[in-house]
């Protein structure tokens, strides 16, 4: 198919989806329920082709794109809640797929059939259906060309019938999120002591609305090129939804301290310019923050001033160095200040890394004294992938410790409560903790 041909149909695709939206909103009253839904895909060709960026509603600069010379390979919206689907419209870029399927899906793991064909030829496929499912993926078996699969859209349409709390973050409904810090060695899955891999598998398997990084996501010195070869290829695949904190390993950069990392992540690590941030989800405000730059003050304020502002009545923060752990490393009296402004503002939970090990410890004030009412969970989860370290000092109020084993923190939220499992790379429970209520 030619560029030309390409940015006709591009045109074509766009007015007659403006068509469709006129036509739906005078009789149907057809609802396009994708765009801006959480997204992932089996591949994508490079960072800017995420699969995030088939669900934008830009049908001519963005697009997903799959690895290339490679079947199968799928694309995957989270509408939020089952809807009644009546059309999926794919607008195909040049790298198209002959024979693909549109499934659903009510949980993301078992999958119908609700189109098939072989004889797929690009441009833009408007499909008609009757399904039902919280999921929807395209499932691409043989490309059309030589490169992958791409598509400047993906979308999904409902024939007007909309959950009582649609899925555009209801403030008391339940959530999903992966966690984990201390993650890519510079290996690949070639080598079978490479863990990373098998770690970002877990993350798939768990499907998280979002995925949260405490730090150290990439080893040695965080280069840009480390990045690219390394975590790009595993924990890479879910960057459009990932929330991440960089560690010590990310000032190591000889480019400049964080340089790789901010190179990498780009606006998604700095969506406020700043290397730490906040964002909401539900009930829940998230705080993250740069542990590298504690000793300075503007980051502290900054900190006071975003928790007096948040109305949300339950908050979790996290970032790379530890107040508390009973690891090598141990307590790092850095992040005290911080402990002291969260717990003054009544904070839920802490995530942390640097200690390569897995760590629960029970609520507690910011001098380790057990505090049940009003004391902040620490999480210790830095078993994502880098070689582990041995616990060495057991901390007041610790109240769970594993070394060695591999996994990632799945951590579940409600509008009211939080807890969480260490879900270990053969896929086993390693640790489940107790249900906690926000203050």
């Amino acid at each position: 198919m030619s560029r030309v041909r390409l940015a006709v149909m591009a045109v074509i695709g766009l007015v007659a989806g403006l068509l469709v939206a006129a036509t739906a909103s005078a009789g149907t009253a057809e609802t396009l329920l994708s765009q801006g839904k959480p997204a992932t895909s089996s591949s994508k060709e490079a960072s800017s082709y995420a699969a995030a960026k088939a669900f934008d509603g830009d049908l001519a600069a963005t697009r997903w794109a799959s690895a290339e010379g490679h079947d199968p390979e799928w694309l995957r919206v989270d509408l939020g809640a089952s809807q009644q689907i009546s059309r999926v419209k794919l607008t195909w870029e040049d790298a198209y797929g002959k024979s693909y399927k549109i499934q659903t899906s009510a949980d993301g793991s078992a999958w119908t059939d609700v189109y098939s064909t072989t004889s797929g030829d690009g441009g833009v496929d408007d499909l008609a259906l009757t399904a039902t499912g919280r999921y929807v993926r395209m499932y691409g078996t043989a490309r059309g060309t030589s490169y992958g699969y791409s598509l400047w859209e993906m979308q999904v349409y409902g024939g007007g019938t909309q959950p009582t709390d649609p899925p555009t973050d209801p403030p008391g409904d339940t959530f999903v999120v992966a966690a984990a810090g201390d993650i890519a060695e510079q290996c690949t899955a070639s080598s079978s002591s490479c863990v990373h891999p098998k770690t970002a598998a877990l993350v798939e398997s768990m499907n998280p609305e979002f995925v949260i990084t405490m730090g150290d996501n990439q080893y040695d010195d965080a280069l840009l090129s480390d990045f690219r070869t390394y975590y790009d290829k595993t924990w890479g695949r879910f960057k459009a939804k990932t929330h991440p904190v960089p560690g010590n390993h990310e000032t190591y950069d000889p480019a400049g301290s964080e340089a790789g990392y901010k190179s990498y992540f780009g606006a998604i690590a700095f969506p406020q310019g700043k290397s730490y941030y906040s964002y909401d989800r539900g009930n829940w405000h998230f705080v993250a923050l740069d542990s590298n730059h504690f000793d300075q003050s503007a980051q502290l304020t900054w900190l006071k001033n975003d928790l007096a502002a948040t109305t949300k009545p339950c908050v979790a923060a996290y970032w790379h160095h530890p107040l508390f752990s009973s690891g090598e490393h141990g307590n790092d009296p850095v992040s005290k200040p911080v402990w002291q402004a969260l717990y003054a503002a009544g904070a839920e939970l802490v995530l942390n890394g640097h200690d390569h090990h897995y760590e629960r410890f029970g609520p507690q004030n910011p001098s380790a004294q057990a505090d049940t009412a009003m004391g902040i969970v620490e999480v210790l989860g830095g078993m994502g992938g880098a070689s582990p370290y041995q616990i060495e000092n057991v901390q007041p109020n610790s109240q769970k410790r594993l070394s060695g084993t591999f996994g990632v923190l799945k951590l579940t939220f409600t509008g009211s409560t939080f807890g969480w499992q260490l879900v270990g790379t053969d896929g086993s429970v390693k640790d489940s903790s107790p249900t906690y209520s926000c203050h």
